[in-house]
């Protein structure tokens, strides 16, 4: 096993975002400007911790723009530059729009030496109160720590530390707008160092194969009185759908039919649309049930939420996995048992 150096070494790579945010009109409407040289010259505090920082510019781009192919040459590259042995971690700055979807995106695709962590900001660097520098400090002390080895892809945010597989963004302009409902963070960070305060219940395992095939997965939200004639011809349209369900795993019972014959032909997951608990397994059996779904071939994504759902589908989907690969791979994603019924 590689030692961490004395002086650890690590990369910023900048994606955009608000944290690279400056006002480019006179109403005060942003772009994203800022290079992560930029970014670092905000944080005086960094020349106190002993760590070398070097920096990468990858994108500019609001967080909403961001494509899965941009993720996907993100981690081949990192990968590429771990190998490399010059760095002790790594950390990627980004919008918080899709942060969390990022992380988990990057947690499938990227396993190296390096701890991975993404963070972000929700003010601006010209905003009162601007939050960036600190996420910033507290993003690399992390990725510099021995402790984040073996973690997985980590979010640090307003100094705590999350899961990719569990946080969420759950306000839209609050500084402490990252949460984790089902577990809280893994840690914090405090007088310069992390505490850990937990581990990672499931590390997903990236994707060994290449992601040459193309795949389209859709994403539909439950919601009260829709009869599923909007649905039937989008499941038409994709070559996979992850349906965003009530409570534990619920349609309307309009669906059951429409979703048993599209789950023939392409995979189907349904996620619980409340963004905390899981989908479950034999509790209810009335018509648009979890059990009705499961035993019409669909498949519970547990603990994930319909956005991590989405991403781990598109990616089995991309790397050519089968409809047994896509069963097994989603129960312990998930953490939980369940498969097709």
């Amino acid at each position: 096993m590689t030692q961490q150096s004395p002086q650890p070494t690590v990369l910023v790579v900048g994606l955009g975002g608000t944290i690279a945010m400056t006002p480019t009109t006179k109403e005060g409407g942003a772009r994203p400007t800022l290079g992560p040289q930029d970014l670092l010259a905000a944080v005086p505090q960094l020349a106190a911790t002993g760590i070398t920082v070097k920096t990468q510019s990858f994108s500019n781009k609001p967080g909403a723009s961001l494509t899965l192919e941009d993720i996907e040459e993100l981690a081949s590259r990192l990968w590429a530059m771990d190998s490399e042995g010059s760095i002790d971690g790594i950390v990627v700055t980004q919008g918080t729009d899709t942060l969390e979807e990022t992380a988990y995106l990057l947690s499938l695709l990227y396993e190296a030496r390096a701890p991975l962590v993404v963070t972000g900001a929700m003010r601006a660097p010209f905003l009162a109160g601007a939050d960036g520098p600190a996420n910033l400090l507290a993003a690399i002390t992390v990725a510099a720590s021995p402790q984040a080895r073996g973690l997985g892809v980590l979010v640090v945010f307003n100094d705590q530390v999350f899961e990719a597989a569990r946080v969420r963004k759950a306000h839209s302009t609050s500084t402490n707008a990252f949460i984790a409902p089902d577990t809280g963070p893994l840690g914090t960070v405090a007088e310069g160092r992390l505490r850990l305060l937990a581990t990672p219940a499931h590390k997903p395992l990236p994707m060994a194969a290449a992601l040459t095939h193309p795949a389209r997965v859709g994403l539909y939200p439950a919601s009260l009185g829709d009869d599923g004639a909007l649905l039937e011809p989008l499941l038409d349209q994709v070559d996979g759908m992850v349906i965003a369900a009530f409570g534990v795993g619920h349609v309307p019972d309009t669906w059951v039919p429409i979703l048993h014959k599209a789950a023939q032909r392409i995979p189907i997951v349904f996620a619980s649309r409340t963004g905390g608990g899981t989908t479950l397994t034999h509790t209810y059996a009335f018509d648009g049930s979890e059990k009705t779904l499961l035993s019409s071939g669909l498949i519970g994504a547990g603990h994930l939420d319909p956005y991590k759902a989405r991403h781990l589908l598109t990616v089995l989907l991309r790397s050519g996995a089968d409809l047994a690969k896509i069963c097994a791979t989603f129960a312990p994603a998930g953490t939980t048992p369940e498969g097709r019924g």
